[in-house]
């Protein structure tokens, strides 16, 4: 199955009628290679979506956020309130949690195709896949692993990966530094403290926003880690492809990179 993502028309093309046309062209190139199905996300309404997500936003600076309009201050709410309401600890809880390696990668790919199994619509993860997709590439990706001080065993897996937007009008701030998980897998710790470390490591690396959908097992912890929902939902779609009905988003295990 082929993956469609980051379709782009230059502003000054929009309204053109331009994206059917790159769609079109990208649909041969695709069947070329006699691959006849593909997933695409989008934040407008098409026929038909198998499900819809909601974005969910944890901020990490917020005097920034608030700053650029991004997010506001609460009812009854100071700027210094609000600051040290999402100050985060300097240390992750979780014994063992490291960034990945690549010697993690069979473990990791064995994690990961045993979760993911569960869900109605999910990628299936080979070794060649994990060491591509998942293993940490600066300003990319960041994966992290819990490995049992006692066995070496590795338990647990988070991750995310970054997108920054441009930020217009503003005097201080060009760029708004955000972070999207991406996938999560828990087994011997809570999901909400691996996550919770997540944060925690996300902080230090300047990122202003942690963003997640509540896709898979995603609404456990969103709420308890003070996430927000936001206003953006996302729309899943198959091409050439039926599910026999409009998934929940926690029957969906794909996030598109």
């Amino acid at each position: 199955m082929a993956e469609i993502n980051f379709l782009c028309i230059h502003k000054k093309l929009r309204s053109k009628r331009l994206a059917p046309v790159m769609i079109k062209e990208l649909t041969r190139r695709v069947h070329l290679e006699n691959i006849w199905q593909a997933a695409y996300t989008a934040g407008v309404v098409l026929p038909t979506p198998i499900t819809t997500c909601q974005y969910w936003h944890r901020s990490l600076n917020p005097k920034k956020l608030i700053g650029v309009g991004f997010s506001r201050l609460g009812a009854r709410m100071t700027m210094s309130r609000t600051i040290k309401l999402y100050k985060l600890p300097d240390q992750t809880a979780s014994s063992g949690f490291r960034m990945m390696e690549p010697h993690d990668v069979p473990a990791v790919t064995r994690l990961l195709r045993n979760y993911l199994k569960q869900f109605v619509v999910s990628p299936d993860f080979d070794e060649n896949d994990v060491e591509h997709w998942l293993l940490p590439k600066k300003n990319v990706v960041y994966s992290f692993v819990v490995e049992s001080p006692e066995t070496h065993e590795i338990t647990d897996f988070c991750s995310f990966y970054t997108l920054p937007s441009s930020i217009l009008g503003s005097h201080n701030y060009s760029i708004l530094k955000a972070v999207y998980s991406y996938y999560n897998v828990s087994t011997r710790t809570a999901l909400t403290q691996l996550m919770n470390d997540a944060l925690i490591v996300a902080k230090p690396k300047d990122f202003d926003v942690f963003n997640a959908l509540d896709v898979m097992h995603n609404e456990a912890f969103l709420k308890e880690l003070k996430f927000g929902p936001g206003v953006g939902k996302l729309r899943y779609y198959l091409y050439n492809y039926r599910t026999r009905h409009v998934l929940k988003p926690s029957e969906l295990g794909l996030v598109l990179l």
